[in-house]
């Protein structure tokens, strides 16, 4: 894996184009627009000079990153990819827009077409494309280059063999932890995360407890690094929402319905970290 592509340079996906770099592969990132490949760009170079300030990577290292890294809005350039992650909106019509494009153009036959997917069935992107032998989920963790979990998932038509070279790449090149699922809605982490956050939120808009009491709650109770709010402000509400929305679709159990709160939160743009406001304020 020398020529890797990423698709979207969002907070998941710097983090990967980032940790691909420094594994030392050439790497494409591509952006709907200028705009957002300028804050992806300056995304990961936030997170190298982090990690240089704090002596957990040497100047050299981190130059040898930057220098792997080309930005690019043109999806022709994936075309000599050995491996192509696409890290977009966790929208299953975009998402499939996405791996029609890219099946389009990467040529070589034998390349891995990964979706970063946290919910959404790979083979309903693997049918999209005119290889679905070649289709995976490779589910990454926020934030992307701390967070050493990766989830594999093989649907129906991923060849052993693509499995097995993902398994390879992810353990020995990134240096990450595999677990792997069956493809349905919600892998193994998100099955049992999900319905534990939207219980808290449920808990908040039925007044029973404050946000804070119920984050304090977990965090000094159970020894949770995060509370379910501030794990979900961490996350997204857009993104949590639409993991509940896809889990919902494939179950339809009652407690993996989004609670309206958590719905009216995404309509207004609280959306976490990210957008600055959700269940909690934070400092831009």
């Amino acid at each position: 894996m020398q020529r890797v592509g990423v698709v979207g340079c969002g907070l998941m996906g710097s983090g990967i184009a980032e940790i691909a770099a420094r594994a030392g592969a050439d790497v494409i990132v591509l952006e709907r627009d200028a705009e957002s490949l300028a804050a992806g760009q300056a995304r990961i170079e936030r997170s190298l000079s982090r990690a240089v300030s704090a002596g957990k990577m040497p100047e050299d290292e981190a130059n040898h990153a930057r220098g792997n890294l080309t930005f690019s809005e043109d999806f022709a350039r994936l075309a000599d990819r050995q491996m192509v992650i696409e890290a977009v909106a966790e929208d299953e019509a975009i998402k499939i827009d996405v791996f029609k494009k890219i099946d389009a153009v990467v040529s070589d036959r034998h390349a891995i077409l990964a979706t970063n997917t946290s919910s959404i069935p790979i083979i309903k992107l693997a049918v999209s494309t005119t290889r679905p032998e070649q289709v995976i989920g490779m589910h990454f963790f926020n934030p992307v280059p701390v967070l050493r979990l990766v989830e594999v998932i093989s649907s129906l038509l991923t060849s052993t063999e693509t499995t097995a070279r993902v398994h390879e790449y992810a353990t020995e090149s990134l240096n990450k932890r595999v677990i792997t699922s069956p493809d349905r809605a919600g892998f193994v982490v998100n099955a049992l995360l999900i319905p534990y956050l939207l219980s808290a939120v449920r808990m908040l808009e039925s007044g029973f407890a404050s946000a804070e009491d119920i984050d304090t709650g977990m965090v000094v109770g159970c020894a949770h690094p995060l509370g379910p709010l501030a794990l979900t402000d961490l996350i997204g509400l857009d993104t949590t929402l639409a993991v509940a929305e896809s889990l919902y679709a494939e179950f339809k159990e009652p407690h993996l319905a989004p609670p309206p709160l958590l719905s009216r939160m995404t309509q207004a743009g609280l959306l976490g970290r990210k957008s600055g406001q959700g269940f909690f304020a934070y400092k831009a």
